[in-house]
């Protein structure tokens, strides 16, 4: 998510006090045991089955899960199989816990994407120790991958972030049959505004106009990117064109209302224009390119009649 979802809740401003780590197990007993292990140092939520696993991992992103590999239902290895086939979760580590001591069942376990196995009965100290490592690991992964996809002057997604999570969520959408929009941002007379106040100024404003962006998307799967120069871009997979265009609204208020002067600017104040897309695919004649087209048609529509607005299909309506 990860967004910055994608690599991490907590990289993304929605802090924790501790890791999260969700335990998936059909025994009460063996819930109960590793809860009482890892109450004291970590967020410990539980399933007990497959199914609700996957409900918990669409809502949050664990820091890493203690699954069972015998379940009803959906299985340990095809559960943790699903996982890593989907974008939102596949960093996240995965520990079996079993009962099973065979090493070909322990082969299989990283052959769909586990990262350590912990037989039953376990012992606390080296429950401890392996998950330690596993968050350790991830963390250190996450600001790696952080490096790579942050736009290091306003905090928000970079280009490629946006390139990546984009072409996850046309392909997610696609299977399910659900919306995916976009909006594309761009800030009013931005290079009038480097040419009066300075660039250092105008770095200022950047990190300001992506603050109230970033803001604005609430949802976990929600991504808001640095397109380029001052112009940005919000990612809101399950939306229709109703939902994007009301999220435009409150993103470009949002700006007006941070009230930043912009004197060689009609209003005074700095102001962004948005074009707003969405699909919901039908057809091999649409692609999240021309996805991204049809916002920029908007966003240079909004831009020819005057600047500070939103523009979308349904203005023309």
């Amino acid at each position: 998510m990860t967004d910055f979802h994608y690599v991490s809740d907590r990289l993304t401003g929605n802090t924790r006090n501790a890791p999260l780590v969700l335990v998936v197990d059909d025994q009460p007993s063996n819930i109960q045991t590793l809860y009482a292990i890892f109450q004291d140092r970590y967020e410990v939520c539980m399933a007990v089955n497959g199914a609700d696993a996957l409900a918990f991992c669409a809502r949050r992103t664990p820091d890493l899960i203690l699954l069972d590999v015998v379940m009803p239902g959906i299985g340990g290895y095809a559960l943790c199989e699903t996982l890593k086939h989907d974008p939102r979760s596949c960093d996240i580590p995965i520990i079996f816990v079993t009962g099973n001591s065979d090493p070909l069942d322990e082969v299989q376990g990283f052959d769909v994407g586990g990262a350590d196995f912990i037989t039953k009965p376990f012992h606390a100290t080296v429950v401890r120790a392996r998950v330690q490592t596993q968050l350790t690991l991830k963390r250190q992964s996450d600001l790696l991958r952080l490096m790579a996809l942050v736009d290091g002057l306003t905090g928000v997604a970079n280009r490629r972030q946006f390139d990546q999570v984009l072409g996850a969520e046309w392909s997610r959408c696609g299977r399910s049959g659900q919306p995916l929009s976009l909006l594309m941002i761009d800030v009013d007379h931005f290079k009038r505004f480097n040419d009066h106040y300075g660039h250092q100024e105008g770095d200022v404003c950047l990190r300001a106009v992506a603050g109230a962006i970033k803001a604005a998307m609430r949802r976990p799967h929600d991504l808001a990117a640095r397109y380029g120069g001052e112009e940005f871009s919000c990612i809101l997979p399950d939306t229709g064109r109703e939902g994007a265009a009301v999220k435009a609204v409150e993103i470009e208020q949002a700006v007006r209302q941070l009230a930043l002067p912009h004197l060689d600017a009609p209003q005074g104040i700095v102001t962004v224009s948005i074009g707003v897309a969405s699909m919901l695919q039908q057809g091999a004649a649409e692609t999240a390119a021309s996805l991204v087209l049809t916002a920029d048609t908007y966003l240079y529509r909004a831009k020819r009649e005057g600047r500070g607005r939103v523009c979308s299909v349904l203005d023309l309506a």
